[in-house]
């Protein structure tokens, strides 16, 4: 199942309420303020802050 991209207009990063970019190749949702990635499974976004993964600067 793919990702729909219009899902990024009204989702926002559960620990700053950020805006959310869109990782095709990782398949992941990525909050650069925050520095965190939330993982897509099966085409919807797990938006839960214990299941997000911490980037580093070279990942952002």
């Amino acid at each position: 199942m793919a990702f729909d991209k219009k899902l990024l207009d009204i989702v926002a990063c559960p620990s700053c309420k950020g805006k959310l970019e869109y990782d095709k190749e990782a398949q992941q949702l990525v909050c650069k303020a925050e520095r965190l990635a939330y993982p897509i499974t099966e085409g919807i976004p797990v938006l839960l802050e214990n299941r997000a993964i911490s980037l580093d600067d070279a990942e952002i």
